[in-house]
């Protein structure tokens, strides 16, 4: 089972978007998936309310019970948990990042997101665990996000796909969906898509480096 935590201690950062767009992805592709909703404002579990498909599952669930809730899902089968977490510095973030096997990092291509960054990348670096940035709700183009990139590459790996702002992630989530359903052969859904597909990628190099590790 791949536990992937979502992680930034900046509010407004897409990571509800991607977690839930990210978990209907994989569910398609034949994943068996569990969100874990961390984040106070609670909206992964808002979507999950005003769904109508019966996966992907969602919890609803504090710093306290992760542990419980992780352990219960390897029980249960689930191939993938989905840990949306608070945009903020608070310990059920670092309880996130410590429970998981890769941490991905929304960043928006701005100064504010940028300079919030780090903090959490040393908390991932002192809990060593793997990480890569995403850059989220970015411009179709410009000069920001090479910016950006540059930047983010300093401090870690980027992920080279690019997630655009666009209207009809606002719009799918409104109707408990995701892209892929809401409008599946959409360039919001590509996106999607291609970063599941490099995820997957990352996953599996990191199971194969362990096996030969144990070997």
């Amino acid at each position: 089972m791949n536990v992937i935590a979502f992680v930034t201690q900046k509010g407004g950062s897409g990571k509800t978007t991607l977690c839930v767009n990210l978990a209907v992805a994989a569910e398609a592709a034949g994943a068996r998936c569990l969100i874990l909703d961390m984040d106070p404002q609670a909206s992964a579990e808002a979507w999950y309310h005003d769904r109508e498909a019966a996966s992907p599952k969602l919890v609803k669930l504090g710093a306290g019970e992760l542990e419980g809730a992780i352990a219960a899902a390897r029980r249960q089968g689930f191939s993938h948990v989905f840990i949306d977490t608070p945009g903020r510095d608070e310990p059920s973030v670092a309880a996130a990042i410590r429970i998981s096997d890769f941490c991905l990092v929304p960043c928006r291509p701005t100064p504010a997101d940028m300079k919030a960054t780090p903090a959490t990348i040393a908390t991932i670096k002192r809990l060593a665990k793997p990480a890569a940035f995403i850059l989220s709700q970015t411009p179709p183009r410009g000069f920001r996000i090479k910016e950006a990139e540059i930047g983010l590459a300093v401090l870690g790996p980027v992920a080279p796909i690019t997630v655009v702002s666009r209207s009809v992630f606002q719009d799918a989530q409104g109707a408990g969906l995701g892209v892929h359903e809401f409008e599946p052969g959409g360039k919001a859904a590509q996106e999607i898509s291609e970063l599941w597909a490099w995820l997957t990628k990352k996953m599996e190099k990191m199971t194969d480096g362990a096996q030969k590790n144990i070997a």
